[in-house]
């Protein structure tokens, strides 16, 4: 029903109005919408279509305009606010080749004033009259910029872009990566920037010279510089092949320093030689000798089966099969479980693999992330080797560090798990908080299991293999491994792979310190020793000297006996009396 002003009363229609002249209108109002539509597409199609055909140079300078502006890149920071990557605007020469009036002329100016461009080269970039756009020589010195200007070569130009450069050079190369020519990240960190979502907003242009967040990571460049400096000593004392080391916080799983030697420079990554680009503690996988027995102890201890108390047949080989199991410093007794450990048995800690069982202890492995791919920020990572068929001889073997290779960083993870409380923590290498930590931890052993790991490091410093990584006032604990390398199939007895982990202080500990000498060779003052603990422990220590007092530890005057780590009277008592003299 019609609306009316006043009840009963029908409101009075415009003259000459009728429905079909508001159908009439609408259809009007249609088509415009339809015409403006079709109009604002063929704007952008000619736009388009313009800019793919013009070939005159306009549209070249506009697109590596873009480009340019597009590399922009966060700056990378240390935990202490350090620049360790940043961007710094440089020049790139480029040419408009419709635009050159006579080829050699321009080639004649150009190698006057940069001798070393690829005459050739440059020479069919420029014959390219079908081209808008060619770049000559990127990332030009202001010099070059002023020189080549001041010629006034028509369809010469510059364009202004971003450079990658990194202040503290080699320092950190293996953590941070590098970048391309085009300011893209291509290993490190830097490729982690990228996957992060930066490479999608340079593909769509949005990532301009705006400012952006800085990636704040762990590392403290004071501390990586203090490593880097004694692992480039030690390598060059032991005459090893290589070097590596990390310093880890057990508790959030911050890799605060890492180093690989021999390293790179990222501001120049292609003068490295291939194994400088190596990372080995990510992207290299190795047995990690008798450091592993540390993992072997904590499960044997966490079953349940076997306590501090159990002991240990070491009387001789153990033999199985055709293969016998020696111990490197035999003492041909019955030993304790923590003399298992200060002695670094390999009969005693085969022993204990066997109680537990092969399917057990490929569980426990599993549980503590040592089969898998460890994943961290770095795109650089290696699969461990595990046995296709482990049965028990792979069981005995891998009890003390033989048979089954590792990424060095993993190893370390689950040996901060050990020393933690029983967590295991993703290693990381941004800032994280132990909130954050916390919540990314799964608890791998009981926190009483973990009690007496600290308990056993903390001995084997005070009376067993790593007494050499003692250093004053810091109450330090850890295990020594000495891993034959395997050469073409073959264990060769006389290249080897120290290695040694580190904790402090032991009785509450915030750090791991892992070390590792790639083919130590013995010294007259190593009595001709390769093994861990006359190179990797005291090198360790060295590291701990100089990075503790960084890392906001202070010296402590009165340091108590390992077994103080202990709860409980009695359990004191007899892991003393249990625990022999050398």
């Amino acid at each position: 029903m019609p609306s009316s002003g006043r009840a009963g009363v029908p409101e009075p229609k415009p003259v000459g109005w009728s429905g079909t002249d508001a159908h009439a209108v609408s259809r009007r109002r249609l088509k415009l919408l339809v015409v403006a539509f079709a109009l604002i597409f063929a704007i952008i199609a000619g736009k388009t279509a313009y800019l793919a055909a013009d070939a005159d140079g306009g549209a070249g300078r506009r697109s590596a305009t873009n480009e340019a502006l597009a590399s922009v890149r966060p700056d990378i920071l240390d935990r202490n606010g350090e620049i360790l990557a940043t961007d710094v605007k440089t020049s790139s020469l480029f040419a408009e080749p419709r635009r050159i009036i006579d080829v050699d002329e321009a080639l004649e100016l150009l190698s006057a004033v940069m001798p070393d461009l690829d005459m050739a080269e440059v020479r069919e970039r420029l014959s390219a009259k079908n081209r808008g756009f060619a770049w000559l020589k990127r990332e030009i010195t202001r010099q070059q910029q002023a020189q080549i200007h001041r010629l006034g070569i028509p369809g010469i130009g510059f364009l202004r872009e971003n450079k990658r450069v990194y202040p503290a050079g080699a320092e950190a190369g293996h953590v941070l990566g590098h970048v391309n020519i085009d300011n893209q990240g291509i290993a490190g960190v830097e490729k982690w920037v990228d996957s992060t979502g930066l490479a999608f907003l340079h593909q769509i242009g949005l990532a301009t010279d705006r400012a952006q967040v800085p990636v704040e990571l762990a590392l403290d460049l004071r501390v990586q510089h203090a490593m880097r400096d004694e692992l480039m000593q030690a390598k060059t004392k032991f005459k090893a092949k290589a070097a590596s080391g990390a310093i880890l916080d057990v508790n959030t799983g911050e890799v605060v320093a890492m180093v690989s030697l021999p390293d790179y420079d990222p501001n120049k990554p292609v003068t490295s030689k291939d194994d400088a680009v190596i990372n080995r503690l990510t992207t290299g996988v190795y047995e990690m000798g008798s450091t592993f027995k540390a993992l072997t102890l904590a499960m044997a201890l966490d079953s349940g089966k076997i306590s501090l108390n159990s002991t240990w047949d070491a009387r001789a080989p153990l033999r199985y099969g055709r293969f016998q199991i020696h111990d490197f410093h035999p003492t041909h007794r019955i030993l304790s479980t923590p003399e298992v450990f200060i002695h670094s048995s390999n009969i005693g800690t085969a022993r204990m693999a066997l109680a537990i069982g092969v399917d057990g202890h490929k569980a426990f492995l599993k549980k503590m992330g040592q089969l898998d791919r460890m994943r961290t920020e770095l795109p650089e990572s290696a699969e461990p080797l595990v046995p296709k068929r482990w049965g028990e001889l792979n069981t005995v073997t891998i009890a003390f560090g033989h048979g089954l290779s590792v990424a060095p960083l993993q190893a370390a993870a689950a040996v901060c798990a050990l020393v933690n409380g029983g967590v295991l923590i993703p290693p990381t290498f941004l800032k994280r908080s132990p909130e954050e930590a916390r919540k990314l931890g799964t608890q791998v052993i009981k926190p009483e299991t973990s009690d007496k790991m600290r308990y056993l490091m903390r001995l084997n410093a005070e009376k067993g293999s790593a007494t050499k990584a003692e250093v004053k006032g810091y109450y330090v604990g850890g295990k020594t491994g000495t891993a034959e390398k395997v050469i073409n199939g073959r264990y060769a007895k006389n290249k080897v792979m120290a290695a040694f982990m580190g904790i402090l202080p032991a009785d509450a500990p915030k750090y791991l310190v892992l070390v590792m000498l790639d083919e130590p060779q013995g010294l007259p003052e190593t009595h001709g020793y390769a093994t861990s603990g006359w190179n990797a422990a005291p090198t360790t220590g060295k590291i701990i000297a100089r990075a503790a007092p960084m890392l906001g530890l202070e010296k402590r005057d009165e340091l108590p006996p390992a077994e103080a780590l202990l709860k409980g009277g009695p359990r004191i008592a007899a892991a003393r009396s249990l625990v022999g003299s050398q």
